[in-house]
């Protein structure tokens, strides 16, 4: 079982790893394309420190956190791209200190807080929250790294994002329409290291099973679902083809063929 102070360890070592990745690059490589349309790199640092920025903000003021919950509801998509468009028109020496404050800021706070915390949707457990800032570095440290064609060992960080898309399951079949099954499924995964992760009802055949890496690049919507080396039934086949571990709407996702 992972610690919160695990959580919080593992936070810190996510974002260390991306800003080894971008904090080197000069003014054209902020200004590489990345696979998310319209994003550079720039956009991929500024929405991550646009995030932190707003989970500081739910931690220390809920009255303005409610108001941009409210704006949210309007039209999340506008809200996350405004962040990422503003963030990206500063110098890239001012994004890097901007990302690197406030991802120590918040990582300081998610270490006194205690109880629920307002979320966009939701309310999350801080170690929850800190687990969603591993997942959302990890996917988009992954478009930053597509982008450079930079290959990433996988780590057991990783576990933290697969448990975010097995735990998503039902808001996945929601935010397409469907009803969710009534049962869960039993999802095992090789980690990194060789040993299994398994989530689900113990004393059945696995519903999904495969590479940690693939299924937390399914979840995250980072590689489309026949690159990736992951059986399934038929049921949980159908759960594949909609995951997703983060908040919003699914975007198109990545066609066959994606670097890997």
């Amino acid at each position: 079982m992972v610690t919160a102070v695990q959580v919080l360890v593992d936070l810190r070592a996510e974002g260390d790893e991306l800003d080894a990745i971008v904090a080197g690059l000069g003014p054209e490589g902020w200004s590489t394309p990345t696979p998310a349309p319209g994003w550079t790199i720039a956009h991929q640092i500024a929405h991550l420190a646009w995030t932190d920025d707003a989970a500081l903000l739910a931690l220390t003021d809920p009255d303005a956190f409610a108001d941009l919950q409210r704006a949210a509801a309007t039209d999340l998509t506008a809200v996350i791209e405004a962040g990422a468009r503003q963030g990206a028109e500063g110098t890239p020496a001012e994004l890097l200190d901007r990302w690197r404050d406030g991802r120590e800021r918040l990582r300081a706070r998610l270490g006194e807080a205690a109880g629920r915390v307002p979320w966009i949707g939701t309310t999350m457990s801080p170690a929850s929250m800190a687990s969603a800032r591993i997942m959302e570095t990890w996917a988009h440290g992954t478009d930053v790294a597509d982008a450079l064609g930079v290959e990433r060992a996988p780590t057991a960080r990783l576990r933290h994002v697969a448990h975010l898309g097995v735990a998503t399951r039902d808001f996945a079949y929601a935010v397409h329409g469907r009803p969710a099954p009534p049962e869960p499924f039993r999802v095992e995964l090789t980690a990194p290291d060789g040993t299994t992760w398994a989530w689900g009802p113990d004393g059945r055949p696995a519903d999904v099973a495969g590479p940690a890496l693939d299924f937390c690049l399914l979840v995250t919507r980072r590689r489309n679902r026949a690159d990736l080396r992951l059986t399934a039934g038929e049921r949980a086949e159908q759960w594949l083809q909609i995951a997703q571990a983060f908040a919003g709407p699914p975007g198109p996702g990545r066609a066959p063929g994606a670097p890997r």
